[in-house]
């Protein structure tokens, strides 16, 4: 990826830079973009460890239509994939290469929609408790839905918003309006509630994580008890109900995502991927 990159730069063969302004220096651009999609998947086939397991075939014409149709609306990435799959490992990667090129960017976790139940777990004694007696904590009946479209929404037009904070103490509790998240040019979302129902189509690009499910448990227990103090045998519990949630959940996304990637990938090679992106979309004369 760094000879790609270095070969986009050192290219003679530029094109005068477009008038984003008028549609058609937006079409120009995109079908530029196109063709360097193209490339970035072709290359990504022949690595050892690629990051594109699957890529949906409507993706470059889709993204072509909402940069030429669209383009003063907010661009919102959706990532999701199951527990521990390595989606805030990403959505840290793409936050870090996209604020390196000084550009402006907001990050928001879909965790933070929790439903505030500290009342059920005063009424049953603890977090677990609840859980065992058949709390879902991982449905969307669980989440905030509604405020989360409406402030998605509200990014996407670049609105501000004042987000709610799931505390993740135990105690169930959500304090709303608790944090200002402002609308910048990009809007990274990521959680196991980006794409359900009710919000999937708010994003303009959907990202699905997929990590092997012994890998995935490896990270979760050691995160659950070097993290969060929990005991190995409540760890391996919570892992049950866990992947049992996430094949129930979250797993139908992986069939509407625009890109799979591979969440135990090299990070350093994703953040070439992004770089090239940045490069060939600011490179003319």
């Amino acid at each position: 990826m760094e000879l790609l990159i270095e070969k986009e730069l050192n290219s003679r063969d530029k094109i005068l830079k477009p008038d984003f302004s008028c549609k058609t220096g937006r079409e120009l651009l995109a079908f530029y973009l196109q063709t360097k999609f193209k490339q970035i998947f072709a290359f990504d086939k022949k690595c050892s460890n690629p990051v594109f397991i699957k890529v949906n075939p409507s993706f470059t014409d889709n993204f072509s239509k909402r940069l030429i149709n669209k383009p003063s609306k907010r661009f919102l990435i959706g990532i999701t994939g199951e527990s521990a799959s390595g989606k805030s490992t990403i959505c840290k990667q793409i936050k870090s290469v996209i604020e390196q090129f000084e550009m402006p960017v907001t990050v928001l976790s879909t965790d933070n929609y929790f439903n505030d139940i500290s009342v059920l777990i005063n009424k049953y004694g603890s977090f677990d408790k609840l859980i065992e007696n058949g709390y879902d904590i991982d449905s969307p009946q669980s989440f905030q839905m509604s405020a989360l479209r409406n402030d998605l929404i509200d990014l996407s037009e670049g609105i501000d918003i004042k987000a709610p904070m799931y505390l993740p103490n135990g105690t169930g509790v959500s304090v709303p309006n608790a944090f200002d998240v402002h609308s910048e040019k990009f809007i990274v979302v990521e959680g196991i509630a980006t794409m359900y129902e009710d919000i999937k189509d708010v994003f303009d690009v959907k990202v699905y994580i997929e990590a092997d499910d012994t890998l995935r448990k490896d990270r979760f227990l050691k995160r659950a008890c070097e993290e969060r103090n929990q005991s190995p045998e409540n760890a391996l519990k919570q892992w049950d109900y866990i992947k049992n949630a996430g094949e129930k959940y979250v797993l139908p996304a992986r069939e509407e995502a625009d890109f799979v990637l591979n969440g135990n990938s090299d990070l350093k090679y994703f953040a070439q991927i992004l770089e090239y992106i940045y490069t060939v979309t600011n490179n003319f004369i």
